[in-house]
C-alpha cells in the first residue's frame, strides 16, 4: 500500500470502528515510513472530526462515537510516547473529572477519547472528585481547561462549590472552566460561574478549541 492508501483505510476504518484494523494499519504505517504526527493530523484527527460532525447533523448516534473513539484509542497507545519524543505539540491540557458525589463516567470518557483525538494532553482524574482534587491537578499538570461533569442533578451544585474553591486558591484566572453533562443546561452552566458549557463531545471539543484560541490571543494582546 502507498503512504495515502494507508492513510485513507486508517480514516475509514476509524470511522466505522474497526479497532484491530485501525491498529493493524497504524503499526504498518510506522513501519512503512509515515511519522506519528502524519497518522494522528492526516488520518486519525480528521476521521474522528467526521464523526463528530456526523453526530451532530444526526447521521451518529453515541454507540457510533464510542465504538470510533475506541478505535482510535488503541492508535494512540502506540502513537502517545512517539509523539511525546518527536516534542508534537498539544493543543493544550485539559484536566478532566466528575463532580463530588457523582460516579458515572460515560460520558466524560467519551470526551476524553474526542478531546485526545483532537490533539488534546488530557488528564483524567476520575470520579467522586471534590474541590481539593481539581486543585491539586492543577497545581500539578498547570492545565489550560479544567472541564467538571455531573450527570446526577443532586450533584450539580458542586460546580459552583468547585469553582469557588479554585478561586480561593488562586488559579481561576489561570485556568478556562468549562461544564457538561446530562443535566447541565447553558444558563446552569452561567449561573455558576463557568466559561464554557458543552452539551456533547463534539461540541465540547470545538468548545474547548475556540476558548483556548481566544485565551491565547487575549495574552497576546
Amino acid at each position: 500500500m502507498t503512504h495515502d492508501e494507508i492513510l485513507k483505510n486508517i480514516y475509514e476504518e476509524t470511522m466505522v470502528g474497526n479497532a484491530p484494523a485501525v491498529l493493524a494499519l497504524t503499526k504498518q504505517g510506522l513501519e512503512e515510513g509515515l511519522t506519528p504526527s502524519q497518522l494522528l493530523f492526516d488520518a486519525l484527527i480528521p476521521s474522528l472530526e467526521e464523526v463528530g460532525a456526523r453526530f451532530e447533523r444526526g447521521d451518529y448516534f453515541v454507540p457510533e462515537m464510542l465504538i470510533a473513539g475506541k478505535a482510535m484509542s488503541g492508535a494512540l497507545d502506540v502513537l502517545r510516547p512517539l509523539l511525546a519524543e518527536t516534542g508534537a505539540e498539544t493543543v493544550g491540557t485539559f484536566l478532566m473529572g466528575t463532580v463530588k458525589g457523582d460516579v458515572h463516567d460515560i460520558g466524560k470518557n467519551l470526551v476524553n477519547i474526542m478531546l485526545e483525538g483532537a490533539g488534546f494532553h488530557v488528564i483524567d482524574i476520575g470520579v467522586q472528585s471534590p474541590p481539593e482534587k481539581f486543585i491539586a491537578g492543577i497545581e500539578e499538570h498547570n492545565p489550560d481547561i479544567v472541564g467538571m461533569s455531573a450527570f446526577l442533578t443532586t450533584t450539580m451544585p458542586m460546580f459552583k462549590a468547585n469553582i469557588n474553591a479554585i478561586e480561593k486558591a488562586g488559579y481561576r484566572d489561570k485556568v478556562i472552566i468549562m461544564v457538561g453533562g446530562a443535566p447541565v443546561t447553558q444558563e446552569y452552566a452561567d449561573v455558576c460561574g463557568a466559561d464554557g458549557y458543552a452539551a456533547d463531545a463534539a461540541t465540547a471539543v470545538r468548545l474547548a478549541k475556540q476558548l483556548i484560541l481566544a485565551k491565547r490571543t487575549d495574552a497576546k494582546v
